[in-house]
């Protein structure tokens, strides 16, 4: 994981959020407030309680105050259904029965977008209505997913020429010293 101001990058470890994010995706995390959350979001959650392990990613599908309800594949947030162009894999995340939820304040509800491998809200029901704290989002991921390599290696790309040109004015500020007075470019 590289830090950059405000971002990071992280590398997706598992499946979860197939098919928007794969194994092997680097992704741009931008540091965010919990008041700055929405519904649609894909955040970086440190839940600790949960996973044992790293953070994981999880879509944000209700925030304090909502009521969450699904039923095989349709999932509804204050009785409004829900339009998930993300989730392809519709016929293989039926979960039998059916979940309810109201998100308790500072709280989080989340999917993952692989409903069928996602280890998420729904399978916490017991724990305050399986909700994550809002406290626990490390940032939220960026649309563009080209931003990462493309931050990464302007930035990386910065700091190389920074220390070639100072590395270049030592040695020349150096070099300058040693010749003999009178020569061009000698240092007095």
């Amino acid at each position: 994981m590289y830090t950059f101001a405000n971002y990071r990058t992280v590398t997706v470890m598992g499946d979860s959020m197939r098919p928007t994010y794969r194994p092997g995706d680097r992704l741009l995390i931008e540091q965010i407030d919990a008041n700055e959350i929405r519904r649609g979001d894909v955040v970086l959650i440190d839940a600790p309680e949960r996973y044992r392990t790293e953070p994981v990613l999880r879509r944000v599908i209700g925030v304090g105050g909502d009521h969450v309800s699904g039923a095989g594949t349709r999932v509804t947030v204050n009785g409004k259904p829900l339009d998930e162009p993300y989730v392809t894999d519709a016929d293989e995340h039926v979960m039998p029965g059916t979940y309810e939820a109201k998100v308790p304040d500072g709280r989080l509800f989340v999917l993952g977008d692989h409903r069928a491998n996602a280890n998420d809200s729904r399978y916490h029901l017991s724990e305050r209505s399986g909700s994550f704290a809002a406290s626990g989002v490390r940032g939220r991921t960026l649309e563009n997913s080209a931003a990462p390599t493309a931050l990464m290696t302007t930035g990386g790309l910065g700091i190389v020429l920074t220390l070639i040109g100072i590395g270049g004015y030592a040695a020349r500020r150096r070099a300058s010293r040693s010749l003999p007075p009178g020569t061009p470019w000698a240092v007095a």
